[in-house]
């Protein structure tokens, strides 16, 4: 069955398709101009740098739930090998290593959703093949640099994790962002904090997944919900990454019943709004709150991937 007309509502309200263009493939990176990104740089104060990516290995973030995303598998293919015939000359070693793009921190590409047969700016769904994306793949992002801003939704709350079921709503990023006396502007690119990050730290991946519903197969967890969509859309926010596994509240917003998944639609879809996954913000979390200093310049570039559905990612924050 199609999603809630309410959702559809929103979806017609946020849509960008036209806005910069019928070739369009990158959507909201269109508000990095660079007069956005120069203004970005002002940010940077003392030059301290967090990396918010979790570690690329064997033992990483997935469990099987999400078939075929696995995790990172490197497998050595020269070792200490002499290229030259002299042991006194040069040596190398080398690997290769197989993984899902999106198994670890990453972004979604625009063509990672479609519904109704339709990718962003009304790319038909077809343009993906077993080749991947033939429009909107992730090497269409040349560069995704620009004035991050971290909205601590837990710490607005008064709680370590939000509650399973949660969904960021967008009172809830107004008030974060006044409590945390911090401006939005347009291009801005936003990090949602939960709280669940902390449990894939000590390694209770569980926890991180969230509560089971078994008549569901499916399970409950705290996440960005669909008002939020439209405070993204309100606000020209470039893009916007979550400390979560699956982005969006779970199994659905409480408000919006029976729309799974709604949220990737709306963003990915209708907005053309890049999104990412599994950030580590815990660091950043807590020294946003020793220094009262919430925005900070982001650099957070995919790899080329040409077809590629997302991008692993090493962001890095700097303030």
């Amino acid at each position: 069955m199609p999603y809630p007309q309410s959702v559809l509502d929103i979806a017609a309200r946020i849509n960008n398709w036209g806005r910069w263009g019928e070739d369009d493939q990158i959507g909201t990176l269109n508000f990095l101009t660079d007069e956005v990104v120069k203004e970005a740089a002002l940010c940077v104060r003392t030059g301290k740098r967090i990396s918010l990516a979790y570690p690329l290995h064997k033992d990483g973030l997935q469990t099987g739930v999400i078939p075929g995303r696995v995790n990172p598998l490197k497998t050595m293919v020269s070792l200490n090998h002499g290229m030259l015939g002299d042991p006194d000359m040069f040596h190398t070693s080398d690997d290769v290593v197989t993984m899902g793009l999106q198994c670890a921190t990453h972004w979604d590409g625009l063509c990672h959703a479609m519904y109704g047969g339709k990718l962003y700016n009304g790319h038909d769904a077809s343009t993906i093949t077993e080749w991947g994306a033939s429009v909107c793949g992730i090497e269409q992002v040349k560069s995704l640099t620009g004035r991050g801003v971290l909205l601590d939704i837990a710490k607005l709350h008064g709680v370590d994790v939000l509650e399973p079921g949660h969904a960021v709503g967008y009172d809830d990023l107004t008030n974060a962002a006044e409590a945390q006396g911090v401006e939005i502007r347009t291009g801005d690119i936003i990090l949602v904090r939960t709280g669940l990050f902390a449990y894939a730290k000590a390694g209770d991946l569980d926890n991180y997944y969230g509560e089971p519903i078994p008549e569901m197969g499916i399970v409950r967890s705290a996440g960005i919900g669909v008002t939020a969509c439209e405070w993204f859309y309100d606000n020209n926010i470039a893009a916007v990454a979550t400390d979560n596994i699956v982005f969006e509240v779970l199994p659905f917003d409480p408000d919006f019943e029976g729309a799974i998944i709604a949220i990737h639609c709306l963003n990915l879809v209708d907005m053309g709004l890049t999104q990412g996954q599994n950030w580590d913000l815990e660091e950043l979390a807590a020294d946003c709150a020793a220094d009262g200093q919430y925005d900070f310049f982001l650099e957070a570039s995919p790899q080329p991937f040409v077809g590629g559905l997302g991008s692993p990612v090493n962001p890095v924050a700097i303030k």
